[in-house]
């Protein structure tokens, strides 16, 4: 039987010749010793093939910054869940003012259209696409030819349908969700968001845009449906005669003005930065120690099961 005929059925064999007959640990030992050739055979090629493969792997370069929720947003999520309860009794839906918005703006952060937004205002597409290397001396970028042709700002590369040759938001979007880390504190409510990329100093940038934008966002919704809030309760002030209902409806105006108020001044609306993200001196990834480990691990393993299997299927010849 030669060694390439190995099947599944074989690893079966082994399974029920272990189970039925038995085999000692002394002959456990001495099938090991006499395949020990195999068995460092494959320890050898899967340590050279992950040391290969780990050194082919570029530099990650992760960026963070720590953020924590706008003094303001906290006091004014209070103050509108109170309003809100008045604004019922007035038959007046003016939104939930229970709503975490902190979770609003995370989901905001990850959502396609937020991400598309950021990624044309920013002109970022082939830094995100196309990016091959980042030479350290002089901060330099290196475009894969194949894809992108700087000089020109031209996209070649070549793709199958539905793809195109210039990148689509979709195809976009998916590549910055897998690069953009997001995590959250439940108890502390402490936000934690990064960027990877092959460049420190792009990873830096996109890292603090990110906050810039996502605060800009929010605080833009936000003027957007106070203004409209004003105009629908003036409207129904005018239509009200009851003077309890008009000092409620003069107190919900109030609390939105000062939401106008508050979003035109205030860069950081949502989110407070706590720590800035930095352009980081030491890559994220790969960790090639644990990747030739790892690698030589398997081989080793494999190797043993390869010689276990011969073993017991010449007994079946």
């Amino acid at each position: 039987m030669n060694e390439q005929d190995i099947t599944p059925y074989q690893i079966d064999l082994l399974s029920e010749h272990l189970n039925q007959k038995g085999l000692t640990f002394l002959q456990l030992l001495y099938v090991l010793w006499k395949g020990k050739l195999a068995i460092i055979l494959f320890t050898v090629v899967f340590a050279v093939t992950s040391v290969a493969t780990s050194l082919l792997l570029p530099n990650t370069y992760r960026a963070e910054t720590t953020l924590s929720l706008a003094q303001q947003d906290k006091s004014a999520m209070g103050l509108s869940g109170q309003l809100g309860g008045l604004a019922s009794l007035a038959g007046i839906n003016v939104g939930d003012g229970n709503a975490d918005r902190s979770q609003l703006a995370l989901e905001v952060l990850r959502s396609r259209a937020f991400v598309s937004e950021f990624i044309e205002t920013r002109e970022i597409l082939p830094d995100l696409m196309a990016v091959s290397e980042w030479i350290a001396e002089g901060n330099r970028l290196l475009y894969d030819p194949a894809i992108y042709k700087p000089d020109s700002k031209t996209w070649v590369r070549e793709v199958d349908f539905p793809r195109s040759v210039v990148p689509s938001m979709q195809e976009a979007y998916d590549k910055f969700i897998e690069i953009l880390n997001v995590s959250e504190n439940k108890q502390t409510g402490i936000v934690k968001v990064s960027i990877d990329h092959l460049s420190p100093h792009v990873a830096k940038d996109w890292t603090n845009w990110l906050i810039e934008d996502l605060n800009n966002e929010m605080r833009q919704r936000d003027l957007t449906d106070s203004r409209k809030t004003v105009e629908y309760l003036e409207e129904k002030l005018n239509n009200v005669v009851l003077a309890e209902m008009q000092s409620i409806l003069f107190q919900l105006i109030e609390e939105q003005i000062k939401t106008i108020m508050l979003a035109e001044v205030m860069d950081e609306y949502v989110f407070k930065t706590v720590d800035p993200a930095i352009a980081p001196e030491l890559k994220h990834s790969p960790q090639r120690a644990i990747i030739c480990i790892l690698g030589t691990l398997v081989g080793g393993i494999l190797g043993v099961l390869f010689v276990l299997i011969r073993h017991f299927a010449k007994l079946q010849d």
